[in-house]
Formats: C-alpha cells, sequence, structure tokens
C-alpha cells in the first residue's frame, strides 16, 4: 500500500468533539489485516430496540459484506446489534470465500456481543481480489466485545481508514418535542470515490427513537443529495456502505420530525465534504453548481461531467481559469443544453455569457479566485429551473503516486 506522508491540506484543524451517544460503544484492534503497527478493526455495538438504516453501493461487483448487509437491512429491532469493520482488504470479488469469511466473523461477533448474527452488520475496506484473513479479526473479537467504550468514536473513526490522511468526524444536536436528540458520525473514503454510493464507510449514530421505515427514507433521500453528488475520481466502490443507526435511548421519537431530519441531512453533508476534502492528492475543495437546465437530472450529468473532467481537474490544480473546459465538458455530457445560452463564472466573476466571453471578464479576477483553496464554478444553461450542486476535488500527481503502488 502507498505510504500517506502528509495530511491532506484542506483537512480540519482537529477531529471534533462528537458527543457520546446512548446505546452505542466501541472498540477497536490491531489484527494485521494488512497494516502493522495500528489499529484495523473497530466494532460498534448497540443497545436492543435500535433501528438500522443504510444504503450501499450500486456496482454490479459488490462486496460479500455489502451484499450480506443489504440482506439484513429492515429486520427486526427488538435484539441488540454490532457493526464490524475491518481496514486492509475489501473483501470483494472473493467468491464462495468471500461469502464464508462474512458467515464466520458474523458468527463470531455474534457469540461475542451476544447478539444474533442477522443483527451483525460488517463492512470490509482495502484491497479488492485478495481473500480476508478472517481468523485475525475473529481472533480480536472477545477483546474488543470486552472493552467497549461509550467514548471511543474517535479511535473508531482512526481504525476504518485506508489511504486517509485524517479521521472524519461529523456532530449535530437538535430539539424535537422540547428535548434534545443527539447525532455523531464518522467516515472513511479519499479514492474510487464516486456515485453510486461515492471506497466509502459510512457509519452514524443517533439516541433518537425512529421507526426503520422513516429512518430508512430519511437515509435514502439524504444520500441522493449528500454522498452521491460528490466525486474524486468518477470511479464507483465495491464497497460502499452507509449505516445509520437509532438506538432509542433519548426516548423521544424523531420518525416524523422534519428538524432531526434536516440535522441528519447536515451531518450526512459534512461528512461528505470531508471525504472529498481528503481526496487522494488534493489540495483545493471545488463545489460545482448548476443552475437553468431542462431539469434537476439534467443538471446533475452537466455538473458530473464538469467535476469529473481530467482536464478541468487538473486545471484547477494548476490554477488555470481555463473556462473553454467547462464549456466542452457541458457539451459532452449528454444533457440538454444550447451554446449561446450558456453562461459561466468561478466563484463572483462572470468568464462567459449567452455563448461567449464576458464583457466583464477579467483574467486577473478569474485567476485570483483559482489560487484559492475552496473554488467555485458556476453554469447557468438558460433553459428551466432545474439546479444541482455536487462536490469534487483537483486532479494532481499526489492521486498518481498513491495509486500507481497501491498493492505494492
Amino acid at each position: 500500500m502507498a505510504k500517506i506522508t502528509k495530511v491532506s491540506p484542506l483537512a480540519p484543524e482537529r477531529f471534533p468533539d462528537l458527543p457520546v451517544i446512548g446505546g452505542v460503544a466501541f472498540a477497536t484492534a490491531a489484527a494485521g489485516v494488512k497494516y502493522q503497527g495500528r489499529t484495523d478493526v473497530m466494532l460498534a455495538t448497540l443497545v436492543p430496540g435500535t433501528t438500522i438504516g443504510g444504503v450501499f453501493t450500486r456496482s454490479a461487483t459488490r462486496a460479500a459484506p455489502v451484499l450480506d448487509c443489504q440482506n439484513k437491512i429492515g429486520g427486526a429491532s427488538g435484539a441488540g446489534a454490532a457493526i464490524l469493520v475491518n481496514s486492509g482488504n475489501a473483501n470483494a470479488f472473493t467468491g464462495k470465500n468471500g461469502v464464508a469469511s462474512v458467515k464466520a466473523i458474523a458468527k463470531a461477533v455474534a457469540a461475542s456481543c451476544e447478539v444474533p448474527e442477522d443483527r451483525v452488520f460488517t463492512s470490509s475496506t482495502g484491497v479488492i481480489g485478495e481473500p480476508l484473513p478472517h481468523d485475525r479479526v475473529i481472533a480480536v473479537l472477545d477483546d474488543l466485545a470486552g472493552r467497549t467504550d461509550t467514548a471511543a468514536i474517535a479511535d473508531a473513526a482512526k481504525a476504518i481508514m485506508t489511504t486517509d490522511t485524517f479521521p472524519k468526524g461529523a456532530s449535530a444536536e437538535v430539539e424535537v418535542d422540547g428535548k434534545t436528540v443527539r447525532i455523531a458520525g464518522i467516515a472513511k473514503g479519499s479514492g474510487m470515490i464516486a456515485p453510486d454510493m461515492a471506497t466509502m464507510l459510512v457509519y452514524i449514530f443517533t439516541d433518537a427513537a425512529i421507526a426503520q421505515p422513516a429512518l430508512q427514507a430519511m437515509v435514502s433521500a439524504h444520500a441522493d443529495k449528500t454522498f452521491n453528488c460528490i466525486t474524486v475520481d468518477s470511479d464507483t466502490s465495491t464497497s460502499d456502505s452507509l449505516i445509520v443507526a437509532a438506538t432509542g435511548t433519548s426516548d423521544v421519537d424523531a420518525s416524523d420530525s422534519d428538524a432531526f431530519s434536516e440535522a441528519l441531512h447536515a451531518v450526512m453533508l459534512e461528512l461528505a465534504h470531508l471525504v472529498v476534502r481528503d481526496g487522494e492528492g488534493a489540495t483545493k475543495f471545488v463545489t460545482v453548481a448548476v443552475t437553468g437546465a431542462a431539469s434537476d437530472a439534467d443538471a446533475k450529468v452537466h455538473a458530473m461531467a464538469i467535476a469529473n473532467s481530467p482536464l478541468i481537474k487538473t486545471a484547477i490544480a494548476g490554477e488555470d481559469p481555463n473556462w473553454g473546459r467547462v464549456v466542452m465538458a457541458v457539451g459532452k455530457s449528454g444533457a440538454a443544453a444550447d451554446r449561446d445560452r450558456l453562461s459561466i463564472r468561478f466563484g463572483d466573476q462572470e468568464v462567459a455569457r449567452d455563448g461567449w466571453r464576458s464583457p466583464s471578464y477579467s483574467e486577473e479576477a478569474a485567476a485570483t479566485h483559482m489560487k484559492g483553496t475552496d473554488i467555485e464554478i458556476g453554469v447557468d444553461l438558460g433553459l428551466g429551473e432545474g439546479r444541482a450542486t455536487v462536490w469534487t476535488c483537483d486532479l494532481t500527481h499526489g492521486y498518481i503516486e498513491i495509486n500507481a503502488d497501491y498493492r505494492s
């Protein structure tokens, strides 16, 4: 695996102080799945009554843990539950061996944590195509189960990292019926990031009480506006998993709460942004906002064409306001566009209007915007009311260095 020598320049100053969520506890261990000298297994235990929602990759080559979780989401919530994650090996494209590894781990977690096997959710992230040494994971389970800690979520965030340069966390507190409800989440993701979903693992916990159908509806809807609107390199992983667990320990029913739904969306969006800010080799965080499209769907097609263009991403890395490449990306996207209605801006600087260079265009002003770390590209199609916003990063030599020897 490529060595990550420095933290992304787009990283936050520190890992946030996340609230303790009643009903969930964490433990981590160094099992030696692939890495030496660092934690690579995370266990989260959940109290009986916890409801769980999830969204997973739509890849046709989904990993065995993903398929297993998809089959379990929506099941009965009376018993306790557990989430087990390993990093360093994706357990993907491993055939019957992969399925056997998932079953073996789930059985062992169930025994160690005293929960039903169908309430054990596993995830794996790392190299594709290599058998998972699940015996190493199983060997540390009793120890993990015996020392879970409600305040150890920061350790959990570190244990699930692969090429990430920093752990990712976000939280929110919201009032529902006059009582405080808490949300805390962690994520990993740096490369192989693109819808659907955008390699990425996300675990979010809340002490709200939420009926499973309502939780699932919230998670699915918000994923489309957050994790499915980010891209680092246009490559969709075999292993993407988003799991949200509502323990109900606050005794506050948030199933129909708009305030809770908005807070959950905010946490998901912040985690999605952190994934982009840790894009492999990234030095710029890029917002692409498309308006005036024939439909919202068309707007997203255009936005993703811009966000995924290697020519645009390298121009951003070089701090070059090359708006002609944006014109190119809109034209190739396949969604409806009219050259003579197209307008483009970089930050507040309009660079093109109605199909040609804007009369107010200033190369100096546009270049100044490109020198910042947060870049905004705005496109208006002039065709309708459709709009979409996606987030990406630049493409640098660092991305090549990380991925050229990923398996070595």
